[in-house]
């Protein structure tokens, strides 16, 4: 099958959920014999190869451009210039396609996608890992803003097309948007080994691992921490992590420095993240906005639950069973983080081992394998009925 793939990041040239999803994706179909090309923004230098498998054709749809302003939001002009780079590409060689998969976001190569899918007639299918409301839109971007990305948005529910969703929350969403085509919810991106790691005694340690952007909330969960050192001896935390609002991190650490023992390395090696939260009491994540929550998956492999925080927007809470695998706090305040940090370590290794039982019981719904199953399945449907 000869399948196009569509995301404006590359990893490991960026780093994030999505990035992970697709090249996995790419790999595993190339890995199965499909003729699979990625277009993307160049994230590398000139005269070096992308680093993925050399069996995918990468194809640069547009120069190299940074995707965040300093505020951590994301620019304009990449996705513009992405989407007018797939649609140029697909309306020369969209027929060389059985399958085009693209994620929903960013919208412009979403909209290139629908409008060359009757000329190229190839099967279109739509990876939607968030759905934002309109309250959330004008938020983001004001008023005007806010209403024309919702209007965006919205007009990319009605192209036809076979979706898949990664959370029940954002599933719901999209279906009262209006989606017209088939959706699918995918229950895992997890792409480690199946078995728990037998879980290890906890050192009072906390630990955030993440991009440092306003939604992630990093600077909330070291105000968390620092309320938490107050009622847990020798209590401290470590933010795992780069991105435009790791200076509000440092500040927020510098801050508490009086009331617990706080740390932001930045970017590190995978086997420190590892190694730090297989010893941690728990895994912090005070998102206000996630379309799925991975690190709560990779924290239970290890044994060590996880502290989410409740919100609207906040898929992740989908993947905590409270008192099971973690806790998730009530409210977006230091006080309600620190109380399920409590929780958490009132509960003991006994929290620990059901943590360690409940990943063991849904790591084959939570793989990867298993969604990458899942979509293949769907290819050959959609290709089917192009």
């Amino acid at each position: 099958m000869r399948v196009c793939l569509l995301y404006d990041c590359l990893f490991p040239h960026t780093v994030g959920g999505a990035e992970r999803w697709y090249a996995n994706l790419a790999e595993r179909l190339a890995a199965d014999g499909h003729e699979v090309t990625y277009l993307t923004l160049r994230q590398w230098p000139r005269g070096e190869r992308p680093r993925i498998d050399e069996r995918v054709q990468v194809i640069c749809a547009g120069p190299r451009m940074g995707l965040y302003t300093n505020d951590g939001r994301r620019r304009i002009l990449p996705p513009l210039a992405f989407g007018l780079g797939v649609l140029w590409h697909l309306l020369r060689k969209g027929h060389r396609y059985e399958v085009v998969h693209t994620a929903s976001f960013p919208y412009f190569s979403l909209l290139a996608a629908g409008v060359t899918r009757a000329l190229g007639r190839f099967a279109l299918v739509v990876d939607w890992h968030e759905v934002w409301s309109r309250a959330y839109w004008r938020e983001y971007l004001g008023p005007v803003g806010g209403a024309i990305g919702y209007a965006v948005q919205l007009a990319c529910t009605r192209l036809p097309q076979r979706a898949f969703c990664f959370s029940r929350l954002h599933a719901a969403r999209l279906r009262d948007e209006g989606l017209r085509g088939e959706l699918t919810v995918l229950a895992g991106e997890y792409a480690g080994p199946l078995d728990p790691s037998p879980p290890e005694t906890a050192e009072p340690l906390v630990v955030f691992a993440g991009r440092m952007i306003p939604e992630k909330r990093a600077p909330l969960g070291v105000a968390g921490v620092a309320a938490a050192a107050g009622r847990i001896p020798g209590l401290r935390g470590i933010f795992f992590g780069e991105g435009p609002g790791r200076g509000a991190v440092l500040e927020a650490i510098a801050a508490q420095a009086r009331r617990a023992a706080i740390v932001a390395p930045g970017f590190v090696d995978s086997a420190e993240v590892d190694a730090a939260l297989r010893k941690a009491l728990c895994m912090l994540l005070p998102s206000r906005r996630e379309g799925y929550g991975m690190v709560v998956v990779e924290a239970a492999s290890r044994g060590t639950p996880s502290v989410v925080v409740a919100g609207e927007d906040n898929a992740a809470t989908e993947l905590v069973e409270v008192g099971v695998n973690g806790f998730i706090a009530a409210d977006a305040s230091a006080e309600a983080i620190a109380a399920a940090i409590e929780r958490v370590h009132e509960a003991g290794m006994e929290l620990r081992e059901s943590t360690a039982a409940w990943f063991a019981h849904h790591a084959e719904r939570l793989s990867l394998e298993h969604s990458l199953q899942v979509v293949l399945e769907n290819y050959g449907a959609a290709s089917e009925r192009r």
